[in-house]
């Protein structure tokens, strides 16, 4: 509760330096071990300063949301029940729970009530579970029964996507073994909006291939939702299975101002969303949805002897790639009730809002050029370089830095990307804790930074270490 109460007085940025992290933690292990109140006392003192704000309303660089009280609790009491959500005979509670959030989730979302649904660790596991029923679906058509025989001989797959895709897209077809090298990717507009026309030469190209199609709900950058009215129909006609990431704009769905961003969504045959993100519960949560429910059954499910399945109820394990697995469907439950229909199209509206004002009170700042304004909860702000022969070089450069000024005062934390070839500054909005006072202290942070000398900022990104972790991200 401390630390909670505390989050809008600490830095976001984690201030204290690694040497020192692992010095603290490094403790000898004993032989006869540690009382739990110290161990819990000491891991609590310990940590301090290295854990990075995210929880909190000043964070604004990757998707990452916070977390709800109702689904604080609940995942609390999901440790302490410390069920294992594999079978409905090892937790029926947990099962249930699942059952009737997943029902819930498809309603708000506009999703055919019969598709079926896994909650798993998040949309990297979600892209495997859809892509695993996909590439069931696609080869049982030809007669490969892929679970059997594997991919020796078989077929190959075609998958045809996005070109700004997130790399989680990438991992699932490299964990499935369709290959990366079978990725077409498909040019996109100014805002990386799928093109039809290229869509429509791709298929042709492709065809008679077994073909994935995938398409996105919010870019990671620019937040822009391809055209799902127009391409899902295009690539049905051909046959192909349409795949949708939705990790955080799925969530549009949910809200009637911002619902026609999604149009057409509910044609494709599967999607992924995120519950660590927009709905605001403890990682690890993600959700996959699939309209065939016998692909999805038939490429995930297991019998074994030694297990006691129940012919009526729903065993978690058919639906999920894990086994032993945390009874995750608890929080979601308890989320989705404390905001209810109405509360969760308020919490969207109002990141978007949050969003919207933020970009253009910084937009309006010396310097500043948007180079991608908010459609959704994501922007794209990059920071000139004033000097009269200034290169595009010069300009990534002052953007770099005056990203690295801001986390350095711990105020705010803002992320970089390199788009279109150019640096820029992300502006990522989705935690309920966010309110107009955090964007305010955001927009009064960057309007001091750029007051200030050039070098001060060099000074400050090196003795914070800043530089590189942007350079990670």
């Amino acid at each position: 509760m401390s630390y909670l109460d505390g989050l809008d007085r600490m830095p976001v940025t984690s201030p204290v330096d690694r040497a020192t992290v692992r010095r603290r933690l490094a403790k000898p292990l004993t032989d006869m071990g540690v009382s739990p109140e110290v161990v819990v006392s000491d891991l609590a003192r310990d940590v301090e300063g290295a854990l990075v704000g995210s929880a909190g309303g000043r964070f604004f660089g990757w998707v990452i949301g916070g977390s709800l009280p109702a689904a604080l609790a609940a995942d609390w009491l999901t440790s302490t029940w410390d069920q294992n959500a594999a079978l409905y005979s090892c937790g029926p509670a947990a099962a249930v729970v699942e059952e009737v959030a997943g029902s819930w989730l498809k309603e708000l979302i506009g999703l055919p009530a019969d598709a079926s649904f896994a909650f798993v660790t998040g949309t990297q596991m979600a892209h495997f579970t859809c892509l695993a029923a996909a590439r069931h679906a696609l080869l049982d058509r030809l007669g490969w029964d892929v679970e059997k025989k594997g991919l020796f001989g078989a077929p190959p797959i075609r998958v045809l996507s996005n070109g700004q895709r997130h790399g989680s897209v990438e991992r699932a077809v490299r964990y499935l073994g369709i290959g990366e090298s079978n990725i077409v990717d498909l040019p996109v507009d100014s805002v990386s909006r799928v093109i039809p026309g290229a869509l429509e030469r791709a298929l042709h190209e492709s065809s008679p291939s077994p073909t994935i199609v995938i398409v996105q709900a919010g870019d990671i950058c620019t937040g822009a939702f391809d055209d799902f009215a127009t391409l899902i129909p295009l690539a049905r006609k051909h046959g192909a299975w349409v795949h949708v990431d939705g990790a955080f704009g799925l969530w549009a769905a949910a809200s009637s101002k911002r619902r026609d961003l999604v149009r057409g969504v509910e044609l494709a045959d599967s999607w992924t969303m995120d519950g660590h993100k927009w709905l605001n519960v403890p990682f690890d949560s993600g959700y996959a949805f699939i309209a065939d429910a016998r692909a999805h059954r038939d490429s995930m499910s297991h019998r074994a002897v030694y297990l006691t399945h129940d012919d009526e109820a729903r065993d978690q394990i058919d639906w999920n790639p894990e086994w032993s697995r945390r009874a995750r469907g608890f929080a979601t439950y308890a989320a989705l009730r404390q905001l209810g229909r109405r509360g969760i199209a308020d919490l969207i509206e109002r990141c978007c809002e949050h969003t919207k004002t933020m970009v253009t009170r910084v937009g309006e700042l010396p310097g500043v050029e948007i180079l991608s304004p908010p459609i959704l909860n994501q922007a794209l702000v990059r920071f000139v370089d004033s000097g009269a022969d200034a290169s595009e070089q010069d300009h990534d450069r002052r953007t770099d830095e005056v990203i690295a000024a801001v986390a350095a005062t711990g105020e705010a934390l803002f992320t970089g990307t390199t788009w279109h070839g150019r640096r820029a500054m992300r502006v990522s909005l989705c935690n309920w804790r966010t309110s107009e006072d955090d964007v305010e202290r955001a927009v009064k942070v960057f309007a001091d930074v750029l007051r200030q000398p050039r070098a001060q900022h060099r000074n400050r990104s090196s003795v914070t270490e800043v530089d590189a972790t942007l350079e990670e991200s």
